[in-house]
């Protein structure tokens, strides 16, 4: 794979202690977390997003449209930040128009705040799609596990790979450093979020306790039986900040994992145990959250009407879709930890409490039941 150098090393003190940030997607689930992180330790934190949050604490809101350059330039002219998190993308029905939207959103970013920022640092969030394919290509090509961040690109179309040669090209003419960051599926506190598994598998089994079902495995014998891992939004987070203000880990792609393994098998019983429901034996078979849940709307709203939850519709808060995806698969998918070891990033994860602090949460906010 390429990497590009800066033409200049940028000014290593400024982004270690100018602290000014932009977070590019503040309203998703990586971006909301590294947002956390970054205010809790004093930054200046501007939030990006067609629809930013207006009353985030310590964030201060910044409209824009990344598809159009000159709204976005105008948002960003009179922002000075010394570093980017770029955490959005939008998923479009090819890969075609996956590469040219996504490409185009951060090629505008980039030329938008490079002209009121000198910015030292631009952090890119991409995934294991980098891996195993788009998903008109997914898994076509078996990849080689654990997936390790010199495997060769995939000859495929893929938009991850045109947001780093994106990002590779602004960092050689404007002399900023770069770091990428690839995740396996997120788990953490955000809400309506595509991409958000750990919402999703509360709701479902609020539904289930509600219809009297048991809490069924909706993936492939695969993934069942296969070691995996995911990423806790925390942790990204933390590897984020750590690539962007450590001088030794600029101009890298790290993997991002909790770093621990595990299979679904023995998880999905804890899980089940801690929202309350029964487990039912895995079938053998794959059967879709989209099928399971198709119709359930107004018993989502009969659970929010009889526990006063907050008034989230069914389909804001669950993403049958990509849950689907991720546990849809016919093939090993887990991720080597090594050069973020290497390079100095030591934080671990466990993955149970990923899922049961996130649960606790949700509790606590009224968005799914309470523990009976």
């Amino acid at each position: 794979m390429p990497r590009a150098r800066s033409r200049k090393r940028p000014n290593e003190d400024t982004i270690v202690t100018a602290k000014s940030a932009l977070v590019v997607g503040i309203t998703g689930i990586s971006g909301s977390n590294v947002a956390d992180l970054l205010v809790a330790d004093n930054w200046t934190v501007y939030g990006l997003a067609r629809r930013p949050p207006r009353d985030r604490p310590g964030v201060r809101p910044v409209t824009a449209d990344l598809l159009d350059p000159r709204q976005t330039r105008a948002a960003l002219s009179d922002i000075a930040v010394s570093n980017v998190y770029f955490c959005t993308w939008a998923r479009q029905d090819t890969e075609a128009e996956n590469r040219r939207v996504n490409g185009a959103m951060l090629q505008n970013l980039l030329d938008g705040v490079t002209v009121a920022s000198k910015v030292g640092h631009v952090a890119l969030v991409t995934g294991l799609k980098h891996y195993l394919g788009p998903f008109e290509s997914y898994g076509k090509v078996k990849p080689d596990t654990p997936f390790r961040e010199d495997q060769p690109r995939l000859p495929y179309e893929n938009f991850y790979y045109d947001q780093e040669d994106i990002l590779y090209a602004e960092a050689a003419r404007h002399g900023f450093a770069w770091s990428v960051h690839r995740p396996h599926t997120l788990i953490g506190w955000a809400l309506g979020n595509a991409m958000n598994m750990g919402v999703t598998l509360a709701v479902y089994a609020a539904l289930c306790k509600e219809l009297a079902r048991p809490f069924l495995f909706p993936g492939t014998p695969q993934q069942y039986e296969a070691v995996t891992d995911v990423t806790d939004a925390r942790i990204l987070a933390k590897q984020l900040v750590w690539a962007s203000t450590t001088p030794a880990a600029f101009d890298q792609a790290f993997n991002i994992t909790n770093g621990d393994v595990f299979r679904w098998r023995r998880l999905w019983a804890a899980l089940a145990a801690d929202l309350g429901v029964e487990v039912a034996p895995y079938p053998g078979h794959p059967t879709p959250l989209a099928e399971q849940m198709a119709g359930q709307e107004a018993t989502w709203d009969r659970i929010v009407a009889r526990y006063g939850l907050q008034p989230y519709k069914l389909d804001t808060l669950a993403s049958w879709w990509h849950t689907d995806a991720d546990l849809g698969r016919e093939l090993e998918t887990f991720t080597d930890m090594t050069k973020s070891r290497l390079f100095g990033f030591d934080a671990l994860q466990v993955t149970e409490r990923s899922f049961t602090d996130l649960f606790a949460r949700l509790r606590a906010e009224k968005i799914i039941p309470p523990r009976a």
